[in-house]
Parts: structure tokens; sequence; C-alpha cells
């Protein structure tokens, strides 16, 4: 009976498969608030955007008030409604309130959202009177200002978040094993559909798998860094068109030991792709990343051209871009292939 294939580590999308369980220090989160709001979901981000301008609109509408009913204006705008023809100025015997037209907790709600929000209708405004009031003015303008720094800070940073362009590098479903130059390689192809580029693209690739050490220690997700190559040499590549990355596999590799036939045998095999490199248009750094798992290697496959000279320019046809053709290749693996030619 076949064994269960083990869950990625990194799914196809990029998304790491890792639930972080039991942590006891909470509070870490709190010392970090903006990354935190940063973090949250959408629903959640809304829900404090609304709630901390409530709430600070509710908290000055509430001093407010509690500055009018000291200074007696509430007592002063009840006679004015009963008798608007008292005292002169539209104030009863020349009274006058710290805020005009304040006669409620509603009233005082409303100068509240107009001070934070300086959409002043008119209706009301601060007298000098009481210098308490002017002091309250000036720290809810502070309030008010640091609070829409923070939101809107919070919501730049979630909708310019760097994964989002990495929706666009895309890499090819499956990768294959065949030969290049005379030595078996495996390979991928990565693309990047937009035509603002990625400065500095770096790739490089793991193995990812369960290994135990001599001492018998299991490391059930084990992380091994592989050598690769590309086309313009080194971890560095130029990602105006897609490219194959490709690994030789020799006798530094973890795959140095597979053939096709235990190829699909190794269910705790997991090779990771990661690219990286800061967007032309924001400068932000952004990673892209895939994985494969053994049944998702091709043994004895090839990527097809898809790049082609039109018109004085090179055309690239993505509907090729994951497709694949059978070409001659060894069914040994990569030791037993080092091993005939050294005999021969």
């Amino acid at each position: 009976r076949a064994r269960e294939r083990r869950a990625r580590f990194v799914g196809k999308n990029g998304a790491c498969n890792v639930a972080h369980k039991n942590i006891r220090e909470q509070g870490r989160f709190l010392q970090d608030v903006f990354t935190t709001l940063v973090d949250l979901k959408w629903p959640h981000t809304l829900l404090i955007f609304t709630m901390s301008f409530l709430c600070s609109w509710l908290l000055f509408g509430m001093v407010w008030w509690l500055i009018a009913f000291a200074h007696g204006d509430l007592d002063h705008s009840t006679r004015l409604q009963r008798d608007p023809g008292e005292g002169a100025a539209g104030s009863p015997a020349g009274f006058v309130p710290c805020v005009t037209s304040i006669h409620s907790f509603t009233s005082a709600f409303l100068f509240s959202i107009e001070v934070q929000v300086t959409i002043g209708f008119g209706g009301r405004m601060v007298t000098e009177e009481c210098p308490a009031a002017i002091l309250v003015l000036i720290v809810q303008n502070i309030v008010g200002l640091v609070i829409n720094a923070i939101m809107l800070g919070c919501i730049f940073m979630k909708t310019s978040q760097a994964h989002r362009r990495a929706e666009t590098l895309i890499f090819s479903k499956h990768a294959v094993i065949a030969l290049r130059e005379g030595k078996l390689c495996f390979m991928l192809r990565v693309g990047d559909l937009r035509k603002s580029m990625i400065i500095s693209a770096t790739i490089r690739m793991q193995v990812v798998k369960k290994t135990a050490s001599l001492e018998g220690e299991v490391v059930p997700l084990n992380q091994i860094d592989i050598q690769m190559e590309n086309p313009v040499g080194g971890n560095s590549i130029f990602l105006v068109s897609p490219l194959i990355i490709y690994h030789v596999i020799d006798k530094n590799s973890p795959l140095y030991d597979i053939s096709p036939m235990n190829l699909h045998h190794h269910e705790d095999l997991e090779i990771i792709v990661i690219l990286e490199g800061v967007v032309e248009t924001t400068g932000i750094t952004t990673q892209a990343r895939t994985s494969y798992l053994a049944d998702e290697i091709l043994w004895g496959q090839r990527f097809v051209p898809i790049v082609a000279e039109e018109d004085g320019r090179y055309s690239v046809d993505y509907s090729k871009f994951g497709n694949t053709v059978k070409v001659p290749t060894p069914s040994c693996t990569a030791r037993q292939l080092e091993e005939d030619r050294s005999i021969m």
C-alpha cells in the first residue's frame, strides 16, 4: 500500500503551510502595533479603523459636554431655546458660552466630529471664554492627526504589500529532470507577466525532507540548500523574459541517488524555489515562492521554447509556459551515470 504523501511545507502559490500554536507571549505582538495592524485581515483592519474614530469622537464629545455643563452653557442654551429673543447676539443677557449652540450631548458629539475632521458647518464654534476649551481643541486635533496617520499608513501598507507583486511572478507547474550538457539536471521555468522589471532578482532552491543525524536526532523539516545555475550565471537573474533555471545533479546534490524508478517513492521530498527582488516601480522588496513534490517532477522531459523573434522584437507565448516534450534520458541515478562514464 502506497504511503500517504506528507503535507506540503510551501504551497504552489507560495503560502507557507505552518500553523503557530500555544504562543504564550502574546504581548510581544502589542509591542509592534503597526505591524500587527498591517498583518490583520481586511475586515479586522476596517473594524479597528472605524472603532478608533468612533471612540475618539465619543470621548471628546463627552469632554465637550462636560465643559459646557461645568460652564453653565446647557442651562443658558435651554433658556435661549424657550425665549430666542432674550439677550443680544443670540445669547441670554450677554452670556458668552465656551462653545456656541451646545445644548445636549448630541450637539456636543456633532461638534466633536466637526473639530476632528475639520468639517466646520459654522453653527458651532469655540469662543475665547474658556481656556480649557481651547486646550481640548488643540488636544483633539493632535489626536485626530495621529489616528489619521496611523490608520492611513496601515491601509497604504496593506494595499502595497510586496506579495501582491509576487502574484505576477509565475513558476512552471512541473519541474523536469533531463540531460543538459551531458549531465542530469533538475530544471524549472520562471517568468514575470509584468513589463516593469524585478531589479536585482535572485533565485535559490532548497530541499526540505525528514532526516536523522548520526546521534539519532530526527529533524522533520530539514532545509538543505542546493546549488543552482541559470543562463546568466550565479543566483542573480535578468528576468526580462522567462528563464529556465537548472540545478546540476552531481555528487553534492541531494538528488544524486534518485532514479525514475524510486522518484515517486520519495513522499518526504519537497523542493522549494524562492525568487527575491526589488520592484522597479515601488522600490519594495518582494518574494515569490513555490514548491515541487516528487510526483510533480517529470523525468526525461524538457520545456518547449516559448520565445520567438517577430517583426524585429522578441515575443513570448505564455500559453506554452509549462509545456514539455519527452527527450532521451538515462533511466538511472546521477551516481550510476557518472560511474558508467568513468568506466568507459
